[in-house]
């Protein structure tokens, strides 16, 4: 497994997690199979990272994914580091001064959403800019309506569901160029 397939499967890791995590929060006739279909869709995930790389190959192409491959070295540490510090402190304040829980998963979309900018420098992948920004987008929204007396089931689909479902997109997005790096679209 290279850097790119390990970046690839800790991001359809995390947007599993997003989603039955949140998944509770809806009706169960809801919640169940949105559940199944999050757990597909990360397999699928994990078995096209698996193979996109070797197809690359066979063809007479080397894998290839964006310039700038995933680095796990100082610079993505003190990204990872900066994203607990600020999640443990804002979970602390949303629930010890803010007395206000159903805000907590605005709160970790946000900062996630934030660390995509640190790691789309560290990476050199200016296009998780904008994955950055539609989950952080999503989780302040999510917090704004938690503050506002939402029910935990929007504030879960907005600040939950909804990031979720945009990691496992961009992961299908980012080894779509792996398989067939000379396809435009």
């Amino acid at each position: 497994m290279n850097r790119d397939q390990l970046g690839r499967l800790i991001g359809s890791g995390f947007g599993l997690v997003f989603v039955e995590a949140n998944a509770g929060a809806l009706p169960t006739g809801v919640a169940v199979p949105l559940r199944a279909v999050g757990v597909a869709v990360f397999l699928a995930l994990v078995l096209l990272g698996r193979r996109r790389p070797q197809a690359a190959a066979e063809s007479g192409g080397e894998p290839r994914g964006e310039p700038g491959g995933a680095s796990f070295g100082g610079r993505y540490w003190l990204v990872v580091v900066a994203e607990v510090v600020a999640i443990a402190v804002g979970l602390a304040v949303i629930n010890k001064v803010l007395h206000t829980p159903q805000a907590t998963v605005g709160w970790i979309a946000l900062v996630i959403g934030v660390h995509f900018f640190g790691l789309a420098v560290a990476w050199q992948r200016p296009a998780l800019r904008l994955l950055g920004a539609g989950m952080a987008a999503c989780g302040a929204l999510g917090m704004v309506l938690a503050f506002c007396g939402a029910p935990a089931a929007v504030v879960a689909l907005v600040a939950g569901i909804v990031p979720g479902a945009m990691l496992f997109a961009s992961v299908w997005w980012s080894g779509r160029a792996v398989v067939a790096p000379g396809r435009t679209g």
